[in-house]
């Protein structure tokens, strides 16, 4: 993950995402996976869907962006899913359900679902301070630092910055708790504790990051994966490069089309960025995760309880008159009903997962182009994707 900010970001990755409230009908039905619809039961789907795959291609095309991959879920199961166009232009390998993306600070939920998890095993206090867990103080000679609390930062308001650099060093910008600032800062400071607390760190491999910070890798990929991504039938994600990775990775593009080089996260990268955005994922992975969001099972060693869960998509803060940020979670309020959403974008990559527990709908979107968010933002504002999810959905620029 890069920690830049640039134009292309969206509002939906610091929760400032602009709601359009119109609701428009809302087809009953069920269909499976691949477009494929029983006659009579699904019919109603086949022109929404269809619509759809003649929007994305000249979307994309005038966009530039190479490749998008798409899901789609209805009574919380998966309704559709489609790859479009091609994961690299060396190769002209097309996308398919099997191709992976970056995930951007979509990353971001699923780190709090596994954090919710330690929350209600009692390992961490969601309210208790993280310097109670640790004796290395993120910063020297400010007292704020004791109320940042797990809760705070999966909420936004840890008062620490996005991303430090040069121009702006780590610092606490308000008291924590008093008001929604995005930070991946913070993020990353709940995962080295979360790491202490579960893992190990390797003080034999370490690199530099922003700022001259020093770190060295730790295990959160494996833990991640045994506590979540694995139980969830996650089985093409992760956090660190591997074989598989190498095999279906989608590759950056820029606004022009042009292909970069592809990052291939290390261990070292992961125990920065793995939390705030270092998540290497499919569409249809992420759609097992949402479903669980969505309906949850029983409880059991990794599924949360029922007082967690409604705990995490509870409105925390307000962000603007129609969106809340909740623990991970944007939560956008419509006339048709909460939404649960969170939208990223890293150099090369856009992706955007949005869903009505209420409802059962939702939609998980993940491209390989830095205009990855236009083409998002033009299929959202449609009548067709409206109509698939309940209501209609609009991403500007920051």
């Amino acid at each position: 993950m890069s920690p830049s900010t640039t134009r292309r970001k969206l509002l939906a990755e610091g929760g400032r995402a602009a709601l359009g409230l119109a609701l428009l009908p809302f087809a009953r039905g069920s269909a499976a996976a691949d477009g494929k619809t029983e006659p009579k039961r699904r019919s109603g789907w086949k022109p929404l869907i269809a619509g759809i795959e003649e929007q994305i291609p000249p979307l994309m095309a005038e966009q530039k962006v190479p490749g998008l991959s798409i899901a789609v879920l209805r009574d919380a199961k998966l309704l559709w899913r489609r790859g479009f166009g091609v994961s690299d232009d060396v190769s002209a390998a097309p996308v398919d359900h099997d191709t992976v993306f970056e995930a951007a600070s979509v990353s971001k939920t699923v780190f709090a679902y596994v954090v919710m998890k330690l929350c209600e095993t009692g390992v961490l206090g969601l309210d208790s301070p993280l310097t109670r867990y640790t004796p290395e103080r993120l910063l020297e000679g400010d007292p704020r630092l004791d109320l940042i609390t797990a809760r705070r930062v999966l909420s936004h308001t840890s008062g620490l910055q996005n991303w430090r650099s040069d121009d702006e060093p780590l610092a606490i910008h308000f008291t924590p708790g008093e008001r929604f600032s995005y930070s991946g800062e913070g993020y990353s400071y709940l995962q080295s504790v979360v790491t202490r607390l579960t893992g190990h760190v390797n003080p034999d491999e370490c690199a530099t990051y922003e700022c001259g910070i020093k770190v060295c890798a730790s295990d959160i990929d494996a833990y991640l994966k045994a506590r979540l991504l694995t139980p969830f039938g996650m089985a093409s994600s992760g956090y660190v490069w591997n074989r598989g990775f190498a095999r279906h990775a989608a590759q950056p593009h820029d606004e022009n089309g042009k292909q970069s080089p592809k990052r291939k996260p290390s261990a070292c990268d992961a125990a920065r960025y793995a939390a705030a955005g270092g998540l290497h994922t499919t569409p249809t992975d992420y759609a097992r995760f949402l479903i669980e969001v969505i309906r949850p099972k029983r409880r059991d060693a990794f599924r949360l309880d029922r007082a967690s869960h409604d705990e995490m998509l509870r409105a925390q803060v307000k962000v603007t008159d129609s969106i809340s940020q909740a623990l991970g979670w944007q939560v956008l309020h419509t006339e048709g009903g909460d939404f649960i959403s969170h939208g990223g974008g890293n150099p090369g990559f856009a992706a955007f997962v949005v869903a009505s527990a209420e409802r059962g709908t939702g939609l998980v979107v993940m491209t390989n182009g830095d205009n990855g968010w236009k083409v998002i933002d033009a299929l959202l504002a449609g009548d067709a994707m409206a109509s698939l999810l309940g209501a209609r959905m609009r991403f500007p620029l920051l």
